[in-house]
């Protein structure tokens, strides 16, 4: 396959182009411009598609990659060079991305025709919708920090508008600026973080900032005493805690289900959140050399553990699902900072499915529940109960994806969320600063059995706790864009799909000479391997077509010697056994208190009435925002500089300067009356009508008066010759 701008920029393209089209037909024609966004995504989805062909099915190689890129900006000078470069970089990570992105998002597509069909604003949902896909892809082809970072904020756009997309109420309205605002605090830092890297690297370009590292470029090099590779790592990662709501600016993301279930199921659970992990995966040679790591497993463990207790007592459907999408992009980042890159970004993918099919699982179930009075959907789990005989597709997919994200062997959230866990595992055993995050994980992981296993049977099981509610649910039938995008994702949340084993620790192997496919071709990158880094420019001829990348093989030893990879190996089955012992705790745990009532919550609450407290109030974060950074902090801080403002800036800066305007003008006017206007103006004329007055005496044109002064002329002479 040549990577041409005809098989490459259609990814982008296609639904950028879907989104100014419907812009303007979306109101006559909406069923059209619902068509034109889906069959774009689903276009972006071929190509797409053939990419991953390519690489996974075709290339087969570890270092294979297609880097192209054109002149965007050039304001060189002279001998001054200032040329800015937009490109695209293709590897394994960004073909199994783009395959990920397009395919969820086809399918939320389709889903969403079904689910927003009835809604006012039906055609402007898929405009924004269209606008966001295009800006994800954008993202991940991006070959650089400064196109990822416009790319970033057209989502954080769309974001916001999805999130108050129902602008008349006040609690959506709040979210989307809270959303806004929030993730605005990640974004100043990425900001100060590419212009940290330019002012070292010269580049913003992912290669030339590896081949910087590998070069010892930023050696030495400091910013007011701090290590420049330091603030640039940092400020970086800060972007990652914004965008995918991570301890301690995670408090965006529960408001943020405000906006309608298909776009909480694309934005906010498989791909917009994930973005901020995708950056730290590309950015992690640099923050692997700034020493971030234990830090940023600080981040994901508490995230993780922190986000799972409030999920527990969570009675709205959307906000555990909103609860558990924080965590588990905690596992994410922990992977990262324990090393686990292959790991994290396998969750990254799991994760996106997974959760994608829940989402639309719970607007599934939010549809064909209504409130009878108000004929409102409802969300609330309490109200619902015995949902499994009337919603059997949805229930049959939403069991399989809460099987996979809690754990559960053969489901692919065992095979990536095991191996972050015994890798994490692994590192505690050698470096005790890891300890903390290690046990936090596997609490998490107890808790996220619990937690989701509790939705299923408060929402599924059990007899109906509203009966009205649930006479009112029709019962499900299968229909192409309701309930078949759920059973299709539920598919590929078996762990076979990834590991090329049923059980994701090498037994009953399944694919091959393409077994462990994903841990074989997705690698960190090694900073080394770019310094004699090829690209070409659009048009040329394409490096991977006439590339000879040597073919992968999976190392079961991953490079290490015989002695250390079976101590690898014990670790990861260690952590493996405790791994299903805690998912089948937690299943086990949720079962005796939602199904048999042999254990009673109420018990758990009484308990742990103080924690139970701090947990129904997320830990007091709004509080400590809202309440003590913002309304004693930033608003005092506000009210001291209008007061500043008012009382010195404009009563001596502006009242001041009127006041010797006034004074100014006095004289200026005084000036103008007796000089300009008296003197100059008036004295002019005065001495004008004088000098007149003088000419027309003295020619007169009477010749009395000439030879009068002919008189007075000789008169003189004669005077003067006299005297002498």
């Amino acid at each position: 396959m040549d990577y041409t701008v005809m098989n490459v920029a259609p990814i982008v393209l296609l639904p950028f182009f879907a989104f100014v089209l419907n812009s303007f037909i979306v109101k006559r024609f909406t069923t059209l411009a619902v068509s034109i966004s889906c069959g774009a995504i689903f276009g972006s989805f071929i190509f797409a598609f053939r990419i991953f062909k390519d690489f996974v099915f075709g290339t087969y190689a570890t270092d294979a990659y297609v880097h192209k890129f054109f002149n965007w900006i050039d304001l060189s000078f002279g001998a001054e060079i200032f040329k800015i470069n937009m490109g695209i970089y293709i590897d394994n990570m960004t073909a199994v991305m783009l395959l990920m992105v397009t395919g969820v998002a086809t399918l939320i597509h389709v889903f969403s025709s079904w689910y927003m069909h009835d809604d006012a604003r039906y055609g402007r949902f898929f405009v924004y919708m269209s606008l966001f896909t295009s800006a994800m892809l954008g993202l991940v082809l991006s070959d650089n920090l400064l196109s990822v970072f416009i790319f970033w904020e057209l989502m954080g756009f769309c974001s916001y508008s999805l999130i108050g997309f129902y602008y008349e109420k006040e609690a959506a309205g709040n979210a989307s600026v809270k959303a806004f605002m929030t993730t605005r605090v990640g974004d100043v830092f990425f900001l100060l973080g590419i212009l940290a890297l330019w002012s070292v690297v010269g580049s913003v370009t992912f290669v030339d900032i590896y081949a910087a590292v590998a070069a010892g470029k930023f050696e030495g090099v400091m910013a007011l005493g701090i290590p420049v590779i330091t603030v640039a790592a940092f400020s970086l990662f800060m972007g990652t805690i914004g965008k995918s709501a991570q301890f301690p600016l995670q408090v965006w993301l529960p408001d943020a289900m405000q906006g309608p279930t298909p776009c909480s199921a694309l934005i906010h659970a498989a791909t917009m959140v994930a973005a901020g992990v995708y950056l730290s995966l590309r950015a992690y040679p640099l923050m692997e050399a700034a020493g971030m790591l234990p830090y940023i497993a600080y981040i994901g463990a508490i995230t993780a553990f922190g986000a799972a207790t409030i999920a527990l007592i969570q009675t709205d459907i959307k906000a555990v699902l909103a609860y558990s999408t924080i965590s588990q992009l905690g596992y994410m980042v922990l992977g990262i900072g324990v090393g686990s890159y292959n790991a994290a970004f396998m969750h990254l993918i799991t994760h996106a499915i997974f959760k994608a099919c829940l989402f639309l699982a719970a607007g599934s179930v939010i549809h064909s529940l209504h409130d009878p009075h108000t004929h409102a959907g409802v969300q609330e789990m309490p109200r619902m109960g015995g949902l499994k005989n009337k919603l059997k597709f949805t229930w049959i997919a939403m069991w399989c994806c809460t099987l996979a994200i809690s754990g559960i062997p053969f489901f692919s959230g065992f095979v990536s969320k095991d191996r972050i866990l015994g890798d994490a595992l692994l590192m505690a055993l050698s470096n005790k600063w890891y300890i903390a995050p290690t046990i936090l994980g596997f609490f998490a992981a107890l808790l996220t059995a619990f937690y989701m296993c509790r939705m299923m049977f408060l929402t599924f099981h059990g007899q109906p706790r509203d009966k009205e509610v649930y006479d009112h649910c029709h019962e499900e039938h299968l229909t192409w864009n309701s309930n078949v995008p759920l059973l299709i994702l539920s598919v590929f949340t078996l762990g076979i799909w990834f590991s090329g084993s049923l059980t994701g620790q090498g037994l009953v192997k399944v694919a091959g000479d393409r077994y462990e496919w994903f841990q074989t071709l997705i690698h960190e990158p090694v900073p080394a391997k770019f310094a004699t880094h090829r690209r070409q420019q659009w048009g040329s001829e394409d490096i991977k077509s006439g590339a000879n990348f040597p073919r992968a093989s999976y190392d079961s030893n991953h490079g290490l010697s015989e002695e250390e990879a079976h101590h690898v190996h014990h670790i990861h089955h260690i952590g493996a056994i405790m791994s299903i012992i805690i998912a089948f705790s937690g299943v086990f745990l949720a079962f005796l208190m939602y199904v048999k009532k042999s254990v009673d919550p109420g018990w758990w609450v009484s308990t742990f009435s103080g924690w139970y407290k701090s947990l129904k109030n997320k830990y007091y974060f709004d509080d400590l925002y809202i309440g003590v950074l913002i309304q004693k902090g930033l608003l005092p801080f506000n009210n001291l500089l209008a007061a500043f403002d008012m009382g010195v800036y404009d009563r001596y800066a502006v009242d001041g300067w009127a006041t010797v305007n006034r004074v100014m003008y006095k004289f200026a006017r005084w000036f103008d009356d007796l000089i300009v206007d008296t003197v100059a103006v008036d004295g002019t004329g005065a001495s004008v009508r004088l000098f007149n007055l003088v000419l027309r005496t003295v020619q007169s044109g009477k010749i009395q008066f000439y030879f009068l002064i002919i008189v007075f002329v000789l008169a003189g002479y004669a005077w003067k010759l006299v005297i002498n």
